[in-house]
């Protein structure tokens, strides 16, 4: 009869086995990523040979193939920072996002591209804009909906006057909890959050801390850091915010709405090529919206040519008074013989015709 302990060293040495063969794959896969920058440019940078269609065809394959016992979020994961490991054995690439450190922002960059990244917090939706139009960031990542409190719209406004490109989106399930130095609620004489996240936790708090003073910030790292620093201060931000300022979570998962969900958009300069499941952008307007049947028209051709569209939002044009531009996602690829026939017909209907992007849906 076998002793349990050396049944248990068995194990153990054959776990020890796996690591190494894991190890091996692992340098041998980083070789080859290697190779493949270097014959795609040698002179170039890392963003020069980055695909995120290439990185996205990777990650269903893994999702697909996947039969546990690993959860296929834990498996996109790891698939994730191995790419991203193997990636940046050049150089890192630099990602900006509308900071500061510890907010959901950050949670979408390290979700799509990874820790082997230079992230680069900045202050506003337009910095994010500006140091990837300048090339000073390789990639920008900014909010653009919420399952709950619905668009941002300055992310959209900002598409007005820039040249910048759609490369991707990230979809998160967003958890937020109450948090602070104290030791219990009643001891918080005031709670600091982002103004959509105070929104996103309206019901709780009104039950839990009906007297309790809200105050709006620019952030929730921004909560998270008033609530270390201020006596009587807690936040609503999301658990990394606590990890990173040594914070007391007093409440988990306040949010009112069990699916609530943000989703961001990655911000680049160039269009991608089909990755297999796709969504597009568009920039559209008709030359005058106050006209009978006018944006029916406009929009005919992608029903005609059995294109869905699943998102349409309005904004004012700033080009004159109650001028209103339209931005539309379908499904599919822009190359695609369908859609593109698609758009070439709502072209010669519109006034202003811009393609944003054409990229992978969100994995996750």
């Amino acid at each position: 009869m076998t002793a349990p302990g050396a049944d248990l060293a068995a194990m153990r040495d054959r776990i020890d086995a796996v690591d190494e063969k894991i190890h091996q794959l692992l340098n041998e896969r980083a070789r080859l990523a290697q190779q493949v920058g270097l014959s795609k440019s040698r002179d170039g940078r890392t963003v020069d040979f980055y695909r995120p269609e290439r990185e996205a065809e990777v990650l269903r394959r893994a999702r697909e193939r996947n039969r546990g016992p690993l959860r296929d979020e834990e498996v996109l994961r790891l698939f994730r920072e191995i790419m991203s490991a193997c990636l940046a054995q050049q150089e890192p690439l630099k990602v900006a996002y509308l900071g500061p450190e510890a907010t959901f922002c950050q949670t979408a960059v390290l979700t799509h591209f990874g820790h082997s990244v230079r992230s680069l917090p900045l202050g506003s939706i337009d910095e994010v804009f500006h140091e990837v139009e300048s090339a000073a960031a390789d990639f920008g990542v900014v909010p653009i909906e919420n399952s709950t409190e619905g668009t941002v719209n300055h992310t959209l406004d900002r598409f007005l006057a820039s040249p910048l490109r759609i490369c991707g989106e990230v979809e998160l399930r967003i958890h937020h909890h109450l948090m602070g130095s104290m030791s219990a609620l009643g001891r918080i004489a005031r709670i600091c959050s982002h103004p959509q996240s105070l929104a996103q936790c309206r019901v709780w708090l009104h039950e839990h801390l009906p007297e309790v003073e809200q105050i709006p910030v620019s952030s929730n790292g921004e909560a998270a850091r008033r609530a270390r620093d201020e006596r009587g201060t807690a936040a609503v931000a999301g658990e990394t915010a606590a990890e990173v300022y040594g914070l007391k979570v007093l409440a988990a998962q306040i949010e009112d709405r069990a699916d609530n969900a943000t989703r961001f958009l990655v911000l680049g300069r160039r269009l991608l090529a089909p990755s297999g499941r796709d969504r597009t952008t568009l920039l559209v307007s008709v030359g005058h919206t106050d006209a009978p049947g006018a944006l029916h028209r406009l929009l005919e051709p992608l029903a005609r040519h059995r294109v869905s569209m699943t998102r349409i939002e309005s904004r004012p044009s700033h080009r004159r008074k109650w001028d209103y531009v339209f931005f539309i996602d379908v499904d599919g690829h822009a190359e695609e013989p369908h859609v593109a026939r698609a758009l070439a017909a709502l072209k010669q209907r519109a006034s202003l015709f811009r393609l944003l992007g054409s990229y992978p849906r969100a994995v996750l």
